[in-house]
């Protein structure tokens, strides 16, 4: 209680010399952990309404939600020069620290673009869910992979662009390959189509993309009259056939007249600790994509403080930001500040506006009504896949025979693939469903070879569920405010699920006995016949095929094994890179973060080009060259 007291004191401290300044402010527990990152007009103020609670304690919940600032024990902060840059380096620590409390984009680091390789001679269109490669034009973001490939299918249609990657495969052969011939592409490798009019092709994907469909059209019509004037008319054709296209979606997507410009309609709901926000986008009258996207926090927010956040956001993952961004009345007395923050990441001015009438305000509520509906199915969906997963974990207990309701199920799997670098993974669910936060992989680093030589996956399965054990041990006599932030080691599984049969569980067995002494239960699921083997049982349990028991063991069992796989793969392809840049002179340590940090994995340094090795900042044109020819060696 003493060393309560003390801390309750010094943060008492900290927060009377807290700076009267704008800037953001971050909430720490004792173990470091960022809890909650803020941003305001005057740190101290903005801290001191946190815990203006009942009594002004510490008990008082930030936003009216008790139990965050019991866990406070230090503020840091960042000054900043006006309010505007403060939003911004609020979300950039925000993306950095990911706490807890603050609201976030659900998956936001997955989130898909469209990438054109304008690096390239002719270039590609492309799938990707990174942003990071210089030379490459990205549009995005977009809230689902279906919605990417359906935009990728129409663009196909209408422009015809090629999708290889690498050598083109008709430069060897001579003949296009099977895209020319379905009239997805127009086989610039064989020479088909002139450098220039594929390049102008390209230069229609973006202004699509981009939404300026005045000057797609423009453009066609253009293309097609000169293209008749030269008595070319299977080429004027084309070009018609685009133009008809293009006009026939302006037309069934126009929303409001020509007059309106650009603009971004946000429209946002918020239930509980749930949010949803919608993206009208619209260029030139015509609605050119709407976008959908979900939002979580730690406690409930208002709709302006989600709007805000929102924006900033997803304003920070886009390539680029419209002249106008139409908000609702629930961020009136902000629109100016958060105008300057945006306009900062677009190098111009952009208009933030509350719709008081007309087009932009019936759109703007069509918005807000999406939202609502989108949130409303997302939580019936949501407790649809709780009640399934409930009734999954009832029937695993009663199949199995368990003393308790597997809540924490956490299964391991040993991945060598007859190599080294042998690894091993740790994966959590909890309810039923997967809690990747609690993941964890271990790098083996005892001796776990067989008398033959191999590999032993019997050895390095003891020595993981032996450190695991040790883990839980250190932190269990500890009291909950000092044990270590990583609660996946100091939370007590019901449920571990062994991948593989008798010999598997025998060796989990000859170390859990602290855990099983506690009520953890500890099964084996063999693959192909998929029998379940049980301590003291002779025999194994075979689950019916389809039985929800059966199949969330499998879950399990499978995201241990593709968990451990990548990172047995990634371990595999860091040594061999690594290997190979060591025998290239000139390439010492920071150069090879520098090239791994450029290519983002060593898959694509493996499989860079000659002139993407030039492109490395720092990285001479001839260095460049002998890495190219090192890694082709090797490949």
């Amino acid at each position: 209680m003493a060393d309560a007291a003390s801390g309750r004191e010094g943060l008492e401290q900290q927060r009377r010399e807290l700076p009267d300044s704008p800037g953001v402010y971050v909430f720490r527990d004792r173990s470091g952990e960022a809890l909650y990152v803020g941003k305001a007009n005057s740190i101290r103020k903005r801290v001191a309404s946190h815990f203006a609670g009942k009594g002004g304690g510490l008990g008082a919940g930030l936003g009216g939600t008790g139990g965050m600032l019991d866990r406070v024990d230090s503020i840091e902060t960042l000054v900043t020069q006006t309010e505007a840059e403060a939003l911004l380096a609020e979300q950039s620590f925000i993306k950095r620290l990911r706490p807890r409390f603050n609201i976030r984009l659900r998956d936001d680091k997955s989130y898909p673009y469209i990438a054109i390789s304008l690096d390239e001679d002719y270039p590609r269109v492309y799938f990707t869910r990174e942003r990071h490669r210089p030379g490459r034009a990205y549009f995005g973001p977009f809230s689902s992979a279906k919605r990417v490939r359906e935009t990728l299918d129409l663009l196909g249609k209408l422009f015809q662009y090629r999708t290889c990657e690498g050598p083109e495969p008709g430069r060897r052969s001579g003949v296009p390959c099977l895209d020319y011939y379905i009239k997805r592409c127009q086989a610039p490798c064989v020479d088909y189509i002139e450098r220039a009019e594929y390049r102008a092709n390209i230069d229609a994907i973006v202004d699509f993309l981009s939404g300026r469909y005045r000057e797609i059209a423009g453009d066609l019509e253009a293309r097609m009259e000169e293209a008749s004037g030269q008595q070319d008319f299977e080429r004027a054709a084309l070009f018609r056939d685009r133009l008809g296209a293009v006009n026939s979606l302006m037309e069934r997507q126009r929303v409001a007249g020509s007059s309106m410009g650009s603009a971004d309609l946000i429209g946002v709901a918020v239930e509980g600790t749930d949010a949803n926000a919608q993206v009208f986008q619209v260029r030139d009258g015509v609605l050119a994509e709407r976008q959908g996207f979900y939002l979580t926090g730690g406690e409930e927010r208002g709709a302006a403080d989600v709007t805000e956040s929102f924006l900033l956001q997803y304003y920070a993952a886009a390539p680029s930001v419209p002249p106008r961004v139409v908000v609702g009345r629930e961020l009136h007395g902000r629109a100016e500040v958060l105008a300057e923050a945006l306009g900062s990441e677009r190098d111009s001015a952009v208009e933030v506006r509350v719709a008081e009438r007309g087009d932009l305000r019936r759109l703007r509520e069509l918005a807000e009504r999406n939202a609502e509906l989108a949130l409303a199915q997302d939580r019936l969906r949501q407790e649809h896949r709780r009640q399934r997963r409930a009734e999954a974990l009832d029937a695993l207990q009663q199949e199995l025979g368990l003393e308790r309701l597997p809540v924490r199920i956490e299964a391991y799997d040993i991945s060598n693939l007859g190599e080294t670098h042998t690894v091993a993974s740790m994966v959590v669910f909890e309810g039923g469903a997967p809690k990747k936060s609690d993941y964890r992989k271990f790098k083996i680093r005892g001796e776990a070879d067989s008398a033959n030589g191999g590999p032993d996956d019997f050895a390095s399965m003891r020595e993981v569920l032996t450190r695991r054990i040790g883990r839980y041990l250190e932190q269990a006599d500890l009291s909950p405010h000092d044990r270590d932030r990583d609660g996946s080691f100091s939370a007590l599984p019901d449920l571990i699920v062994i991948d593989g049969g008798k010999g598997q569980l025998s060796a989990g067995l000859g170390v859990l006995e602290p855990l099983t002494e506690r009520g953890v239960a500890v099964v084996s699921l063999a693959k192909r016949v998929e029998e379940v083997f049980v301590p003291g049982r002779p025999g194994s349990i075979r689950l019916e095929r389809r039985s929800e028991a059966l199949q969330t063991l499998q879950r399990v069992r499978d995201e241990a094994h593709r968990f451990a796989i990548g990172f047995h793969r990634t371990r595999r392809d860091q040594a061999m890179t690594a290997s190979v840049l060591d025998g290239v002179r000139g390439v010492g340590p920071a150069r090879k973060r520098a090239l791994l940090a450029h290519f983002g994995s060593p898959d694509r340094l493996l499989a860079a080009s000659r002139e993407e090795l030039e492109a490395v900042p720092g990285v001479p044109g001839k260095l460049a060259r002998e890495i190219h020819r090192q890694l082709n060696r090797a490949g």
